[in-house]
């Protein structure tokens, strides 16, 4: 892992050596600050186009536009995302022909998956979204023997094109949901699909495998840790936190970024793939609650092993319970007072009576 060379790359942007501050080439990773998705939409309008983390839009080969909105450049080499890793998985190369079906415009997932696909060997057929009557009639032509995309549409085509889509016996899917019943669904369909997790930030993060082992192999080339909501602190092998991903590659630096989601760590480098967002803030009061102050409680009170804030509705007005494995409740109730500048209560329950889930916030205010 060339993690010193990233460092010192990403020191000569100027985006990188702000959030950086005070960090050098031989800091360790664990040392270095944790870069949350979130933020990026209002440090690139500060900083246009890219906030600094990378050169000017014209020293990539495309540009591209996603919600948020949040601007990406992709650079002029195969497969930048390195998505091919996932269609080797599905077991899709060379003599394969592949229906992609992810947007090609503005936003990069089709070029994501089009050059894993070619990289791997594959024809690429490059179909978008919907109109789901025309791509019937291309797999009628065609004959695509794999397919790209998110899980739920390859259903719909599977379903419009009846027997005329059974040379579809591949798949990479991303972008959606891929629930057991829709996992066993495509199997029954005769589909080998793989479930490929990425972003347009990050290119491939994990994907499953063909053995059908749990969760998903972390990709090559991928640093990823599992963080306590909230903190830049690394978490042990099955806890649910927050994912963070480095990828050492000093000619595009990325260091420590969360792209918001929850995980946890699974034996032999893998991950249990996407367990809900890590962004647990709330609105309390009309005033945010977020997981940092939590974790800020913790580190001023650290004999209280583990929190959970509980938000619910008393009367017509919120509430806020601390739940602490350990502490002292009235010192806890004026930290919570401090840092969130709300009041609340505290209760201290059992050792180890919090589950292990990753939620730092519980909003269990009843819903409209």
């Amino acid at each position: 892992m060339d993690l010193r060379a990233t460092i010192a790359a990403a020191l000569e942007l100027p985006g990188w050596r702000a959030h950086l501050a005070g960090c050098g080439p031989d800091t360790p990773l664990g040392g270095l600050p944790v870069l949350r998705k979130s933020a990026l939409p209002a440090m690139q309008a500060a900083v246009p186009p890219f906030a600094g983390l990378a050169g000017p839009a014209s020293g990539f080969a495309r540009v591209f536009a996603s919600p948020g909105p949040i601007f990406e450049g992709a650079r002029d080499v195969p497969d930048p995302w390195r998505f091919a890793h996932a269609f080797r998985a599905a077991g899709i190369g060379a003599g394969d022909v592949v229906l992609n079906c992810l947007s090609y415009h503005l936003s990069p997932g089709g070029f994501i998956l089009d050059g894993g696909a070619r990289e791997a060997g594959a024809a690429v057929i490059p179909a978008g979204p919907g109109n789901t009557q025309a791509l019937v009639e291309v797999i009628r032509a065609l004959r695509p023997t794999a397919y790209a995309g998110t899980p739920d549409f390859l259903k719909i085509l599977l379903e419009a094109a009846g027997d005329d889509g059974r040379c579809v016996t591949k798949a990479v899917v991303t972008g959606a949901a891929f629930p057991p019943s829709l996992r066993d669904w495509v199997r029954a369909r005769g589909v080998a699909a793989v479930e490929a997790y990425g972003t347009a930030e990050l290119g491939l993060v994990a994907h499953g495998t063909a053995d059908g082992a749990p969760g998903m192999a972390i990709a090559p080339g991928v640093v990823l840790e599992i963080l306590r909501p909230g903190t830049n602190q690394a978490l042990p092998e099955g806890e649910v936190g927050e994912v963070a991903v480095t990828v050492p590659d000093p000619a595009h630096p990325i260091l420590r970024f969360s792209p918001g989601d929850m995980s946890r760590l699974l034996p032999g480098g893998r991950i249990a793939g996407w367990l809900g967002r890590a962004d647990q803030s709330c609105k309390v009061r009309g005033m945010f609650v977020r997981p940092e102050q939590v974790a800020a409680i913790l580190a001023r009170h650290p004999q209280a092993g583990r929190l959970r804030l509980v938000v619910t509705r008393q009367g017509e007005q919120d509430a806020m319970e601390l739940l602490a494995e350990g502490g002292d409740a009235p010192a806890l109730e004026a930290l919570l007072r401090e840092e969130a500048r709300l009041r609340g209560t505290a209760r201290l329950v059992p050792p180890g009576s919090l589950p292990r889930d990753g939620v730092v916030i519980e909003d269990a205010r009843p819903r409209q």
